[in-house]
């Protein structure tokens, strides 16, 4: 069980001031949390699946277009550009 003082110590290990009103608030809430978790942890968990057979499945790594196929569009959505490279302003 929660007291006030647990929630008292708590405020003050996070540096945060807390009303009367909001300590049994958060002695309520805290006391919820906990009962869950101590149901959580009391599950029991059988694994019916085999997982031996459980691998990631990766592709190759292969170019799939030609270089600069793209470039020209790219760069003719941009605001300015000189020659093949993207015009911004100095920000230094």
């Amino acid at each position: 069980m929660i007291t006030t003082a647990d929630i008292e110590k708590l405020a003050s290990l996070a540096r945060i001031q807390v009303s009367d009103e909001e300590k049994e608030s958060m002695r309520t809430d805290i006391e919820s949390i906990l009962a869950y978790v101590s149901q959580v942890k009391n599950l029991s968990v059988e694994t019916t699946a085999d997982l031996s057979s459980v691998h990631n499945v990766m592709r190759d790594d292969v170019v799939t277009h030609q270089s600069g196929e793209y470039t020209e569009i790219l760069l003719s959505a941009a605001p300015a550009r000189e020659g093949d490279y993207l015009k911004v302003k100095k920000i230094l």
